[in-house]
């Protein structure tokens, strides 16, 4: 089992640094998933006997990275839920592109349809049966190397969302062959980071702010590193 990074913990909450290469919640493919991780990890650390408690609360797309958070508890887990359905967490993500969006920065609107066979979403300028909302903030932070990094703010959370988005305004995700990259990355990731997560403790009532460094595996990540900290 791969080293878990854990970013925050206490008997609530454990968020995580998910890598590339996890996935979240089992899938077709049988791999470990994530949640088991976390699972063995505390069953070990606390040395608990029988099942471990372990909520997941939202998920991130496989070749993503960044943090994940997860409930320790069932009274967290409720409350999360509902925070998250009440869009009282922020979440952060940094995203690497080839193309410049005409705007330095932006809210993107579209209407986003899902196909689940395929496993791919649809985004489309105006309302459309079946199709959910989808709004974004993005702003650029900085350039490098035919590269540049785009900051971006959820305000919905649909499949595949930001991924679609900047593919529609002709900025894919660097990697992502699935919406029009042209290129893979050498460790099948794409190169999309769950950056920061805010959000009041659903216990503790205090506001927490859990930041996720980027990918070590990525040479790229490392450069901007060194340019945005």
């Amino acid at each position: 089992m791969s080293k878990l990074d854990i970013l925050y913990e206490d008997n609530h909450i454990i968020a995580v640094n998910k890598s590339s290469s996890d996935i979240v919640q089992g899938d077709k493919t049988g791999d470990e998933t994530l949640n088991d991780k976390v699972k063995a990890y505390i069953k070990k650390k606390y040395n608990k006997p029988g099942d471990v408690f372990l909520g997941v609360v939202h998920r991130l797309d496989r070749p993503v990275s960044g943090v994940v958070l997860f409930a320790r508890t069932s009274k967290a887990l409720s409350r999360l839920n509902k925070m998250f359905q009440d869009k009282q967490v922020k979440k952060t993500y940094w995203a690497l592109v080839a193309e410049l969006p005409e705007e330095d920065s932006g809210r993107l609107v579209h209407y986003i349809l899902k196909n689940s066979e395929k496993n791919k979403s649809y985004a489309f300028p105006k309302p459309r049966a079946g199709a959910k909302e989808a709004i974004l903030n993005y702003r650029l932070i900085s350039g490098l190397k035919n590269y540049y990094m785009l900051e971006v703010d959820l305000e919905t959370g649909r499949h595949h969302q930001i991924r679609c988005q900047l593919a529609k305004i002709g900025c894919p995700i660097r990697g992502d062959l699935k919406y029009g990259f042209p290129r893979s990355n050498k460790d099948g990731s794409i190169s999309l980071h769950a950056r920061k997560i805010e959000f009041e403790h659903p216990v503790k009532k205090e506001p927490i702010t859990i930041i996720a460094s980027t990918p070590d595996t990525e040479n790229l990540w490392k450069e901007f590193r060194n340019v945005n900290g």
